[in-house]
């Protein structure tokens, strides 16, 4: 084949190499100048081959995406049947396994681009793989082989029950030969991430047999077991990825990009060469920027999530909830309040969901600090103490939120969201003890007007927790009147105590939480 010109047109200069149903060439365009590369069918293949190749030519003609291999032209020429396709100079994805965390995001992002490309136009690849994807020099990714894509409305080259694609990187449908959609090639891309983190394949066996069964059956383990250096929110959304059930995985490639892309503390330029020396690598190589704390794409939004708690099985159980969630990606965790606050500075998430009681420091004590080391971080407390001393001590510290530990999972989802839209949020039983059982009925119907600005004062003060000899000191007058003063407010209020008597006035307006935050 070497020096045939196909069609008069198409100059064979190169072999390139074999697949199992065609070899490819490297030639020259003649009529446009420019090197492409001949996918030629190899002679006497299956009937149901030889559709697959032209299923192929459907499936690449419908797609233009500059991390997909371009179709040029399909054609024939003597009984042989070619694809005219991109040349594309670069290196296999295969040279790029392991490696460091920056560049499996950097080139997982271009993948999964590239696929919510195809799945938006109804074509399904089916056999993701380091093998089938090209890194150029530049850096940019792109996916070669459409062989068994299935574009919308073809028919079927192989029947239901049919297992058909690389077992190492099936997803559990496929291995089971179930019907397939979109999301197969997510957990095929979640195989191909894993393997660039760790240099393994999460599931291996020279028996195919047992390696279908580990894709069905067997969790995979943990890639920071295997590389301590992966950060815990990338494992967190290869794993995810990975789910056995489709509908724990992504639903979408986007939602896997966007989360891929807010898994990383450090973002760096695209990777121009295959990492080395991955182990002890420094990153020289890459220009590393902080990136925005959340991530955006259209109207997509990943929310990033610091989870401290020292109850180990609460907090590994809340990290399982929230990481079903699409648009959530827990990127730390810490046990005591020192690693929270350790956490929360490095990682600048959008949200740090915080628990009170912990060894070191205490929540409070880590509000404090955030609120001084890291502002733009949105707090919820999350916790057990219902107590109204804690209620007010938060809230003033800054909180944005207080839930309690007694409510459910969904409730803190959707505080979450009402935090990050500019909401104050009071859980379930937080806001009860607030509105009812803290409030004295006659509250509902306080007179604000019967308020002087002085007992205004005073009860600011006293719902920010500070003490009546300090609150004296502050609106400079004697204790003994302080006193009578908060006597005579707490008469109108129809409250028992000072603390009832700053509830009631957060929940007729006397005061408000903009105005506490502010002492």
């Amino acid at each position: 084949m070497i020096g045939r010109k196909l069609r008069q047109r198409y100059e064979i200069q190169k072999h390139l190499g074999d697949g199992s149903t065609a070899t490819v060439y490297l030639a020259q365009d003649t009529r446009l100048g420019r090197e492409v590369a001949l996918k030629v069918l190899l002679p006497h293949v299956r009937e149901t081959t030889r559709k697959r190749f032209f299923q192929e030519a459907h499936a690449a003609a419908m797609l233009n995406h500059p991390n997909i291999m371009s179709l040029y032209d399909v054609d024939e020429e003597d009984g042989l049947h070619f694809l005219v396709v991109e040349y594309v100079r670069g290196q296999s994805l295969t040279d790029y396994i392991p490696s460091t965390p920056d560049v499996v995001v950097e080139i997982g992002v271009q993948i999964a681009a590239a696929l919510h490309y195809a799945h938006e136009n109804q074509v399904i690849h089916r056999d993701i793989k380091p093998a089938n994807i090209k890194v150029t020099p530049e850096g940019q990714v792109k996916i070669m082989d459409l062989g068994l894509a299935l574009p919308r409305e073809a028919k079927r080259v192989t029947a239901h029950g049919m297992v058909i694609g690389t077992p190492a990187y099936l997803s559990p449908e496929q291995a089971q030969g179930l019907k397939l959609d979109r999301r197969t090639d997510i957990y095929s891309l979640g195989v191909v991430l894993f393997e660039m983190a760790t240099g393994k394949l999460p599931f291996d066996n020279d028996d195919i047999g047992a390696l279908l069964l580990q894709q069905v059956r067997q969790a995979p383990p943990k890639p920071r077991d295997l590389n301590p250096d992966t950060p815990m929110a990338l494992e967190n959304v290869i794993l995810k990825a990975l789910e056995k059930k489709p509908e724990h995985r992504y639903q979408s490639c986007q939602a896997l990009m966007i989360a891929l892309e807010a898994s990383m503390a450090r973002q760096s330029s695209r990777p121009t060469q295959p990492p080395t020396n991955v182990g002890t690598s420094t990153n020289d190589d890459f220009k590393v920027e902080p990136p925005a704390p959340t991530a955006n794409k259209g109207n997509s939004r990943i929310t990033r999530v610091v989870l401290a708690d020292d109850h180990n099985l609460l907090r590994k159980t809340l990290v399982t909830y929230l990481e079903q969630q699409d648009n959530l990606v827990v990127v730390g965790e810490a046990s005591d309040g020192d690693a929270a606050v350790k956490q929360t500075v490095a990682l600048l998430p959008d949200i740090l969901i915080l628990d009170l009681n912990m060894p070191g420091l205490s929540g409070l004590e880590v509000l404090t600090r955030i609120r001084a080391e890291a502002t733009s971080v949105k707090v919820i407390v999350l916790t057990g103490r219902e107590e109204d001393w804690y209620i007010i001590q938060a809230l003033r510290q800054g909180a944005n939120g207080y839930i309690l530990k007694s409510g459910n999972e969904d409730e803190l989802v959707q505080g979450i969201q009402k935090v990050l839209e500019g909401q104050l949020v009071l859980g379930q039983g937080v806001a009860e003890r607030m509105v009812d059982s803290l409030i004295d009925r006659r509250g509902d119907s306080v007179n604000a007007s019967n308020i002087t600005e002085v007992e205004r004062q005073l009860l600011l003060y006293v719902a920010g927790g500070y003490e009546n000899d300090q609150i004296a000191k502050r609106l400079q007058i004697p204790l003994p009147t302080l006193i009578e003063t908060l006597a005579r407010t707490m008469n109108k209020l129809g409250a028992k105590d000072r603390h009832k008597a700053a509830l009631i006035a957060l929940r007729n307006n006397i005061i408000s939480l903009d105005q506490l935050h502010e002492l």
